[in-house]
């Protein structure tokens, strides 16, 4: 078993950022281009810096709630790993149900009639998270709270309040960028 250490979410930020940050052109799902990208696998298929992300999304969690919900693909790993640390079930969210087997939005525990807390990595417009919270609500869930890991602060937040989701970002893109100016 590896060791690791808790960083604090100033050096954790920077981490993030100079492990995710690539320069290019790239088409975001909201269709815009950017000239920078955040490579959320750097993050999170790093076991120090996903156990750190976990740590600090934990006090943005609320008191009470049911299932955490990881979206695909981004969102999977961290839902498993808080899961794991806060000893809470987890269900898995398809951008779209299978169209065999069990053609399933979600799998994991029945979660109808259950609140969630809906995980994700990067949020942009919020398009992909509110158009699952809305499957998910259509199938029985009670769902009003969604957590990222970066907010890229391109409508995300307005347009989840509009279906009654409140986003609780762990970072913001200009949070991150703030932070490394100072690195």
């Amino acid at each position: 078993m590896q060791n690791w250490s808790i960083m604090d979410r100033e050096k954790l930020g920077k981490e993030i950022f100079s492990l995710s940050l690539l320069k290019g052109e790239f088409k975001l799902r909201s269709g815009k281009v950017s000239n920078e990208y955040f490579d959320k696998y750097q993050f999170e298929s790093r076991p120090e810096v996903l156990q750190n992300i976990v740590e600090h999304l934990i006090p943005l969690l609320p008191e009470n709630f049911d299932v955490l919900a990881g979206l695909e693909i981004g969102g999977i790993p961290l839902a498993t790993a808080l899961s794991m640390r806060i000893n809470k079930p987890v269900i898995f969210v398809r951008k779209k149900a299978k169209e065999y087997g069990t053609r399933r939005l979600a799998e994991g525990i029945d979660f109808s009639n259950k609140t969630l807390v809906v995980i994700e990595d990067v949020v942009t417009s919020g398009g992909q998270v509110a158009e699952s919270i809305k499957e998910l609500r259509r199938l029985g869930a009670i769902c009003s709270l969604a957590l990222c890991v970066i907010d890229r602060e391109e409508g995300g937040i307005d347009n989840l309040a509009r279906i009654g989701v409140e986003l609780r970002p762990l970072f913001s893109m200009s949070e991150l960028k703030k932070l490394a100016d100072e690195l």
